[in-house]
């Protein structure tokens, strides 16, 4: 399992290519990219911040926890801090499995907890202002679901 929290952009085909090719006995891989959304149109860009060694910590355990709830091989998450503007990929998760229902769970799982309780801080600059960006009711339900 690889966890990299960094500011540099990654190239998603490299790193989708080089997770695929490292698996010997999966029979499915599943990947995810988040990307910044721009939904009025007036994002200028985003900032993320963390507390280095706190935030890998978190998500080093849940990922820790979905292997141990689903039969995974590995499992790769990618996650990026900094500033950021619109349409640049924020974050990777990928899952390896001998079957896909575990890779699609673990990897919903895994979606589900960094958009809701990995310890980022994401704050939003527009032309109006900046605004720190609350918590969504959705992304609460998706992740009470597990």
């Amino acid at each position: 399992m690889r966890l990299s929290v960094q500011t540099d952009a990654f190239d998603l085909g490299a790193e989708a290519n080089a997770f695929a090719a490292a698996q010997k006995t999966a029979g499915a891989v599943v990947t995810f990219t988040g990307i910044v959304r721009d939904n009025g149109g007036t994002l200028a860009a985003m900032e993320i911040e963390h507390y280095p060694g706190m935030t890998e910590r978190a998500i080093r355990a849940i990922m820790d926890e979905a292997q141990a709830r689903w039969s995974l091989d590995d499992a790769l998450v990618i996650h990026r801090h900094g500033r950021l503007v619109a349409q640049e990929p924020i974050m990777m998760v990928a899952t390896a499995a001998r079957h896909r229902a575990d890779a699609f769970a673990a990897a919903e799982f895994l979606m589900d907890y960094l958009k809701s309780r990995a310890p980022f801080w994401k704050k939003e600059f527009a032309a109006d202002g900046a605004a720190w960006v609350a918590a969504r009711d959705e992304d609460e339900a998706a992740l009470n679901r597990w």
